[in-house]
């Protein structure tokens, strides 16, 4: 039984005044009762746009079992949005419009999540959807954030090469809020022994960008590193950075003699 734990920090548009910036923190692990495994999770959310602030805490939670020779997950997540916005900080030409805020205004609302993810063999596939609430957000006494539901749809497949060290790990990411939608396709060349893993990969979004990656794990830790090139007509410069930290630690809670499992993260 593993303990994960993840941070990742993402800067957009890296060069511009009040870019965005997300940050994300999240552990999750396997825990077993009545003769099965369930996935529970935390995570914490940090992302400013411009003079928005907007963090979530939320708890997950997803049950396992066995589906036509695969494994199939259900995940629901449960969580607190809370939203900013720093109306001290507004240059308007009508400093009078009632519709701008003149001081900081915050405020909170449930959000709601679920998502399926199935694997067999080789291959993967997953849909979940975020803000299946629609949660809506009361900033102050005379503003609204309204927050759509977003859905996602994955799939992934372990290619294996002759060398039994190497393989390729190609996968798509379509997200849509029912009005656009973006869509990625990655693969990455993974070299993998019992003691380390190291990789490096290219990923496509068309009329959007292209992103360069690499990675490795050793010990349990693992650090990953990737770059988007906007493929407008935005500088090469001026591009996103994401950095990914994560740790895993074996624990055991459960009997000795038990088949140890991987972790059931969801969404």
């Amino acid at each position: 039984t593993k303990l994960n734990i993840v941070a990742n920090y993402q800067i957009d548009f890296a060069g511009f005044e009040h870019n965005p910036q997300t940050a994300y923190i999240g552990a999750d692990m396997p825990v077993y009762f009545l003769k099965n495994y369930h996935g529970v999770g935390l995570s914490l959310l940090n992302d400013k746009i411009g003079l928005f602030t907007h963090q979530k805490i939320a708890a997950q939670y997803a049950y396992r079992f066995k589906l036509l020779k695969g494994n199939m997950a259900i995940g629901v997540s449960l969580g607190m949005l809370m939203e900013n916005f720093d109306g001290t900080k507004v240059d308007a030409e009508d400093s009078n419009d009632p519709a701008l805020p003149k001081s900081e205004v915050t405020g909170n609302s449930v959000d709601i999540g679920a998502g399926l993810f199935y694997t067999h063999g080789n291959w993967y596939v997953g849909v979940s959807g975020q803000h299946l609430n629609a949660p809506k957000v009361e900033l102050g006494e005379t503003n609204e954030l309204n927050i759509e539901a977003t859905y996602y749809l994955t799939g992934g497949y372990n290619i294996k090469l002759r060398n039994p060290f190497l393989s390729i790990k190609p996968s798509l990411l379509v997200r849509t809020d029912t009005k656009v939608y973006r869509a990625d396709i990655s693969g990455r060349l993974v070299y993998k022994t019992d003691e380390k893993l190291m990789y490096a990969g290219l990923g496509y979004s068309p009329s959007t960008s292209v992103t360069f990656m690499v990675g490795g794990s050793f010990h349990g830790f693992v650090l990953g590193y990737s770059y988007e090139v906007y493929t407008s007509a935005i500088s090469a410069a001026n591009g996103s950075h994401e950095l990914f930290l994560g740790y895993q630690h074996d624990i055991n809670l459960i009997k000795k003699g038990k088949n140890k499992h991987k972790s059931v993260r969801i969404l």
